[in-house]
């Protein structure tokens, strides 16, 4: 739930989404990237073959929020909605304007950056381009649709494992609007928490915080107006531009396994991998990413061929964007940028942990 404009150390830069010409991108909408990820990691288990006889409050309290998070999922996703929401990270503030269209089958929608560098992002399902008028750039590739207000990818029960659902009784007012909030409390020190308020009316989701252990708030995001199910103006889900004469830059991208080329990635406790990628960008660079989540985190992995000319490598170790840390590494010939929504003491023994094992027959 961030948008970031800032160039940090450690070839962050594409964690926030900062769609600048010169750094062409790893993500390039990373418009959230600190949001929390509700998806079920691909090869996680789906379920029990066990008979259940009985089912004890607990967990029907459980299957109720879970419940609630899958209905949040799907407003987001099949109403028409438009308002303004901010991204509040420390002393900054940012807001942007989102209009969003569902015709039964396709969503479309357009968010618009109010603050710093005029920036637009588009998106029609899964294909997110995003406009840098300045550059007269578009960066277009293939992103998830589970950011800001969108959480799920898919079954949110999966999530019990490593956190508790719990869904308050009394009801808050987000953009004036009633809304129910849901806490998600993490079982160990491996992830962060959750705070969720859901529209009463819609269940859209209007506001979500980041939590740290001491019950801090990292980060949050929340809508300041919105109007929800009425229509929309098809002018409020076009560019604001005439793009006839830009360049459009499309990050490529395969499967791959890395375990077959040689990397050995201890996942943290409830961590497992969701994909693994190589892509391939507009000035020919090659970056591998690895995806971990518990379901609801999500840890990327960033592997690239270490380069001495490039000085942003030089510097090894941790630094933080709001609840997203990111350490640094040189493994071999290798830089490696770990990045996540989680502790930086889960993400820098993770980063540490992480080993190079040359193929037979490679020149490593």
């Amino acid at each position: 739930m961030v948008i970031q404009h800032k160039q940090q150390s450690h070839r962050v830069a594409p964690i926030k989404g900062v769609c600048s010409a010169g750094s062409v991108l790893w993500v390039c909408a990373g418009l959230f990237a600190s949001l929390p990820v509700l998806s079920q990691a691909q090869g996680a288990p789906t379920g029990s073959a066990a008979l259940v006889v009985s089912v004890s409050s607990t967990e029907a309290a459980s299957s109720r929020e879970a419940a609630l998070l899958q209905q949040m999922q799907q407003a987001a996703r099949r109403l028409n909605y438009e308002g303004v929401f901010t991204f509040q990270q420390g002393e900054a503030i940012e807001s942007s304007r989102i209009a969003h269209w569902f015709d039964g089958k396709d969503e479309k929608e357009r968010i618009e950056v109010l603050d710093g560098p005029p920036r637009e992002y588009l998106r029609l399902n899964d294909d997110v381009q995003c406009f840098l008028p300045e550059q007269k750039i578009i960066l277009r590739e293939q992103q998830r649709g589970d950011r800001f207000p969108g959480l799920l990818l898919s079954d949110p029960a999966a999530l019990d494992a490593n956190y508790q659902l719990r869904l308050s009784s009394e009801l808050y007012r987000v953009a004036g609007r009633s809304c129910r909030v849901i806490d998600i409390v993490p079982r160990d020190a491996h992830r962060y928490g959750y705070r969720l308020c859901a529209d009463l009316d819609s269940n859209l989701l209007l506001k979500a915080q980041t939590i740290n252990g001491e019950g801090a708030v990292l980060e949050q995001v929340a809508f300041t107006q919105v109007a929800i199910g009425g229509a929309i103006n098809e002018q409020a889900l076009v560019a604001s531009w005439s793009t006839t004469d830009w360049k459009t830059h499309e990050t490529k991208q395969q499967i791959i396994d890395l375990g077959a080329l040689g990397w050995r990635v201890p996942a943290p406790p409830g961590y497992l991998p969701k994909s693994q990628l190589a892509r391939v960008f507009a000035d020919e660079r090659s970056v591998n990413q690895l995806v971990l989540t518990d379901g609801l985190a999500t840890i990327s992995i960033f592997i690239e061929p270490y380069r001495t000319e490039r000085s942003e490598y030089l510097s090894q170790g941790a630094a933080r964007s709001g609840s997203v840390n990111i350490f640094g590494i040189r493994i071999a010939n290798f830089w490696l940028t770990v990045l996540g929504e989680v502790p930086a003491t889960t993400l820098e023994l993770l980063a540490q942990s992480i080993q190079y094992v040359p193929p037979a027959g490679s020149r490593e």
